[in-house]
C-alpha cells in the first residue's frame, strides 16, 4: 500500500507536469534532432475599419485581408476567390463575419455583427472559422472593435471569454 504523496513532491510533479504540457515537444535533443530556429511570423496587429478597407483586393501589389470573428487573415494565397472581380472579393477589406455565417454576399451581411443569427448558422460560423481561415490562411492581426469602445479608447471591461461566440483560446 502506497501512503499519501508529501505536498512538496507534488508540486514539483505538478510543476513538471504543466512544463511539459506548455512544452511545444520533446528538446531537440531528446528527439535526436539539431535544434531548429523558430521561424517569426508576420506581425500581429489591430486594424480599424478604415485600416482594412484598405485590402480589399483592389490595389494588385497589395495583400488582401479579411476578418471573420474579429481576427483578420491575409487570403492573397486564395487570390482567385478573394482579389477583384473573383467571387467572394465582396467579402474581403472587412469583418464579414455575419456573412460567413450566412453564406450571403448580400451587403447587408457584411458586418461584424452576429445578432439574431441562428444556432445553425452560428454553428456554421464556428466550422467555417475553424477549418477553412484558421487551418488555410495566416492571421496578420484583429479588429480594433474587439477590445475598443466605438471612441477608440481601451474597453476595460473587455473579456474575451464573454463575447459571443468568439473563441480566442486556439487563434495561435
Amino acid at each position: 500500500m502506497v501512503g499519501p504523496v508529501p505536498r512538496r513532491r507534488l508540486r514539483r510533479l505538478a510543476a513538471l507536469a504543466l512544463l511539459l504540457a506548455l512544452a511545444p515537444g520533446p528538446p531537440a535533443a531528446w528527439a535526436g534532432q539539431a535544434p531548429r530556429p523558430a521561424e517569426p511570423g508576420p506581425p500581429v496587429r489591430l486594424f480599424t475599419e478604415e485600416e482594412l478597407a484598405r485590402y480589399g483586393g483592389e490595389e494588385e501589389d497589395q495583400p488582401i485581408y479579411m476578418a471573420v470573428k474579429g481576427v483578420v487573415f491575409d487570403v492573397t494565397s486564395g487570390k482567385e476567390f478573394y482579389g477583384r472581380g473573383a467571387p467572394y472579393n465582396a467579402l474581403t477589406g472587412k469583418d464579414s463575419t455575419r456573412g460567413v455565417a450566412k453564406m450571403s454576399l448580400d451587403p447587408t451581411d457584411l458586418t461584424h455583427d452576429t445578432t439574431g443569427l441562428t444556432a445553425e448558422e452560428l454553428k456554421s460560423l464556428d466550422d467555417v472559422f475553424t477549418k477553412v481561415y484558421k487551418a488555410k490562411y495566416p492571421i496578420v492581426g484583429y479588429t480594433a472593435r474587439r477590445i475598443l469602445n466605438e471612441d477608440g479608447s481601451p474597453n476595460l471591461d473587455f473579456k474575451p471569454e464573454d463575447q459571443p461566440h468568439l473563441d480566442t483560446k486556439d487563434e495561435f
